[in-house]
């Protein structure tokens, strides 16, 4: 994720910042613009609508006018702004969450807006990658459920584009208790989340997109029982074999479409982690082990087609520095994965899938990087 620049002042500001703490400029996301602005009333327009502020010393403003998500004027739990002329009241984001929690309960408030706030995290980088929103398109719709006394749980999960979320995945000690009883090394909101979208692509762009060919010679085939498959998988405990030599995780093992879906949120994971990096790059270098000299992380939406092989040259140095800095302050690793040969085939696959999808969906004409 990048980090931004206030309009209005130049100050470092952040994708969920709603105020400018140096000017205190009001703050918001324009997702129709994938910027982040400071804004300023414009009641001459019309009720509840901004304007984008100019320069400090200047009267220049946006002639662009936007109002804010419901879900930020009245539960504080959104900083995306709505172009005057959607008469949505809701955020792109916001809208594609069809059904909530019971936020009466304090307890769901709270657990609900840390989990859209991880879901507009989602949305900036498919839509960086081109994957949404693009006119006359769907992407994936969200329930984000709590369980019910005396009801079922609430199960995880992907089905014929609804994603389910369980919110207790927001509390930190309930993920950590399950992150603990599967046996994972990596449990968090945003990975739910960009696993599960990986289902809904891989209908997108591997059933519906002409690729099961390829898909099956890379992954293997997806016919194979599913439910034998899991059940198979958890039956096995920790007993989980080499799975690290083809796969970027144990759960991936358990079946072709959750090694998709695994490959696919790393491959999410690095896009992001490698756009942060680069987005501090005042100084700061990344050792590479292939050359002598210190190189520096680039952006990987800088060019329309990032080289697979370049992302992966700074991946490996930016996590062992990444590493190495969390177990400075005696922390366990933020990255606990070793990539093999066999899972960088498959991020390969994932990789040229997108950049393939996005040329389609780019301006023609464009320049090729």
């Amino acid at each position: 994720m990048r980090v931004f620049n206030c309009d209005h002042c130049g100050h470092l500001v952040f994708f969920d910042s709603v105020r400018c703490l140096h000017c205190g400029s009001e703050l918001a996301f324009l997702p129709d613009q994938m910027s982040m602005a400071a804004l300023t009333p414009a009641p001459q327009d019309g009720p509840d609508l901004w304007r984008r502020r100019g320069r400090r010393g200047t009267s220049e403003y946006s002639g662009r006018l936007y109002r804010m998500c419901r879900h930020h004027t009245n539960l504080q739990a959104c900083n995306f702004a709505v172009p005057a002329n959607d008469f949505a009241d809701l955020c792109v984001s916001c809208r594609q969450t069809r059904v909530l929690p019971d936020l009466s309960d304090a307890s769901n408030l709270r657990r609900w807006k840390q989990v859209e706030a991880a879901k507009r995290q989602l949305f900036y980088t498919l839509a960086r990658l081109g994957l949404e929103p693009v006119p006359g398109t769907a992407g994936p719709v969200f329930e984000f459920l709590a369980d019910l006394p005396g009801g079922p749980p609430v199960i995880t999960g992907h089905l014929g584009g609804t994603i389910t979320l369980n919110v207790a995945e927001a509390d930190d000690e309930e993920r950590a208790r399950r992150r603990i009883a599967l046996g994972e090394p990596y449990r968090t909101l945003i990975g739910h989340l960009r696993h599960e979208s990986g289902h809904f692509y891989w209908d997108q762009l591997v059933r519906d997109g002409g690729q099961l060919e390829g898909f099956r010679a890379v992954f293997g085939d997806e016919r194979a029982d599913y439910g034998a498959a899991l059940n198979a998988h958890y039956a096995r405990g920790m007993d989980l074999g080499d799975w690290a030599a083809r796969h970027v995780s144990a759960y991936a093992a358990s079946h072709p479409w959750e090694d998709w879906a695994e490959t696919w949120a790393h491959y999410l994971h690095m896009i992001d982690l490698l756009e942060t990096a680069a987005s501090y790059q005042t100084g700061v270098t990344v050792p590479d082990p292939n050359s002598p000299a210190r190189h520096h992380v680039t952006d990987p939406f800088a060019v329309p087609r990032p080289l697979f092989q370049d992302m992966v040259r700074q991946w490996v140095p930016l996590t062992l520095m990444l590493n190495s800095l969390n177990r400075s302050l005696g922390q366990d690793d933020a990255y606990p994965f070793a990539l093999s040969s066999g899972a960088m085939v498959k991020l390969r696959f994932v990789h040229d899938l997108v950049q393939a999808q996005f040329q389609r969906r780019a301006p023609q004409g464009g320049s090729q990087g």
